[in-house]
């Protein structure tokens, strides 16, 4: 870690997860001075890091805050303060958003919002975002699949024998599985080309070979060491200060070893993920934001969204031996079936369910029993599991929303759209039953943590959503605020409507579309 605390800066991000680390490595060979503020630090390479006990059980990398729900209960929510974010611990799936996500569109339970860009905006920049994550994938093959003017960087990640037979018999039953696009650092031909050595703990763990490709290994590794970057670790911003016109900001504040200091930029970038996002502006509140910096609309915050997902098991007699499972995903319930015209969502594998992971996953009723089970027994059902990830999308609504108090975040945030959730549940079941005769399919209603469906917040998005129109909207269409001349914000909180697509990609492509515009800018 390098600090220069009395210098001025270009440019200051604050995070370092999918939209603050790709900008920073996209802005780095401008030679413009930057600053990098990231409140943990790297996390520890060690063989923890494959410990389904310690990651899972024991939540060994989640933070230990606490935030507030609606009713002022307090919960530790499965976030991950460190270098890369939380694309440290993601699956790694990487996927585009359909044309028609950026469209207005009806689900049963309200509308979908239309974007103020369109896809035709984004597809150069998930090109680059593809290139610069490593993503693995087959163009032509998903049913939903937005249109492409180049192919995937890296063929698509095999599916071991067990996972093709399901695939095949997806097929037969008259759905399009297609190979999941992955970020990993692969080389099936020779191995010895790349870090990713295809281990059953991949979603959900850090890498400890470094075979996934995150924010910290593709992004801030590359450039850490340049002469014009500073990356200062466990800095923690804690507001930002304005001029006195509030028109832009003059300096970042932030805690280090205890102490406040402050950090002067032309350009200040907050990219802390969706919900941190919101909470500093909302803290930084003065005389000329009294609501919470950049927060003339009363936006700043509001319509967070984090998709509703159903993790399910499928418990079969038949041994299943594959080592990675995360290869399969279905798109055919995407946009809804015949008799139910609106979307449903994605069906995607987990990675592998493993046996100290049971305890942790299990309904409420069973975990107590699993717990109890000898750890040979526990790894009898693991061995006969396929784990599905099953998300539909969840509407923008203003009452869900990210609010501060004193010291405390609440979260006020209600499902809805659970309807098309359900029937997408239902049709997965049966479609299991169908193709695999199982004899036991178990729902958990929330992954990783199934009855606290509050604290999983992986895929936050929408607290400060971007358009053209200022009381509409936080952001202006190059993620600048309406309201501050100098300030942006890069992460998941720009977006209209969450889609029901991983939203990983279209952050990093996003970012990639912003730092075109500051370089331009900087200029």
């Amino acid at each position: 870690m390098k600090t220069m605390l009395n210098q001025h800066y270009d440019v200051i991000i604050i995070g370092t997860g999918a939209g603050g680390g790709t900008l920073a490595h996209h802005l780095a060979p401008s030679g413009k001075k930057i600053l990098i503020l990231e409140r943990g630090t790297f996390l520890p390479r060690e063989k923890e890091n494959w410990s389904a006990l310690e990651v899972y059980q024991r939540e060994r990398y989640h933070t230990q805050e606490q935030w507030f729900d609606k009713s002022d209960r307090a919960f530790r929510p499965a976030t991950n303060y460190c270098v890369g974010g939380n694309t440290k611990v993601y699956g790694a799936a990487l996927l585009r958003m359909r044309e028609r996500d950026f469209e207005s569109v009806a689900h049963q339970d309200g509308i979908s919002p239309a974007w103020d860009l369109n896809y035709a905006d984004f597809a150069p920049y998930y090109d680059r975002a593809e290139q610069l994550y490593d993503v693995h994938g087959q163009a032509g093959s998903d049913p939903t699949e937005p249109a492409r003017t180049q192919p995937y960087p890296y063929p698509p990640v095999s599916h071991e024998p067990r996972l093709q037979e399901l695939a095949d018999a997806f097929t037969t039953v008259g759905l399009h599985p297609f190979n999941l696009p992955l970020g990993l650092k692969l080389n099936e031909v020779d191995r010895s080309l790349g870090n990713c050595i295809r281990c059953n703990t991949c979603d959900g763990f850090p890498c400890l070979t470094q075979g996934k490709a995150d924010a910290d290994v593709n992004c801030i590794e590359p450039i850490r060491h340049h002469h014009n970057v500073t990356l200062v670790t466990e800095a923690k911003v804690t507001r930002l200060l304005t001029n006195a016109s509030g028109r832009e900001v003059t300096q970042v504040e932030a805690e280090i070893d205890g102490e406040l200091q402050t950090f002067t930029g032309n350009i200040i970038v907050v990219a802390c993920g969706a919900i941190n996002s919101a909470a500093l502006l909302l803290r930084s509140s003065n005389d000329k934001h009294p609501h919470g910096l950049a927060n003339s609309s009363d936006l700043v915050g509001r319509n967070l969204m984090k998709h509703i997902c159903t993790a399910l098991v499928q418990l079969s007699p038949k041994l299943n031996s594959a080592v990675y499972q995360k290869t399969i995903c279905i798109s055919d319930f995407y946009w809804g079936e015949p008799d139910f015209p609106y979307p449903m969502g994605l069906v995607q594998n987990t990675g592998n369910v493993l046996a100290d992971m049971l305890p942790a996953e299990a309904p409420a009723l069973l975990a107590p029993l699993l717990k109890l089970r000898p750890e040979a027994e526990l790894k009898t059902i693991a061995d006969r599991t396929v784990g599905w990830w099953l998300q539909t999308e969840d509407l923008p609504d203003p009452t869900n929303r990210v609010r501060v108090g004193g010291d405390r975040l609440y979260l006020d945030y209600t499902p809805n759209n659970l309807a098309a959730s359900d029937r997408l549940t239902k049709r997965w079941i049966d479609t299991l039953k169908q193709v695999d005769r199982v004899e036991q399919t178990i729902p958990f209603s929330i992954y990783p943590r199934n009855m606290m469906m509050l604290p999983s917040v992986g895929h936050q998005c929408g607290t400060c959503r971007f358009g053209t129109d200022s009381t509409k909207s936080v952001l202006d269409l190059n993620c600048r605020t309406h309201d501050v001349d100098n300030l942006y914000v890069v992460d998941g909180s720009f977006f209209p409507s969450s889609s029901a697509v991983n939203p990983t990609l279209t952050i990093i492509a996003n970012a990639l579309r912003v730092g075109d515009r500051l370089i331009d800018r900087l200029k």
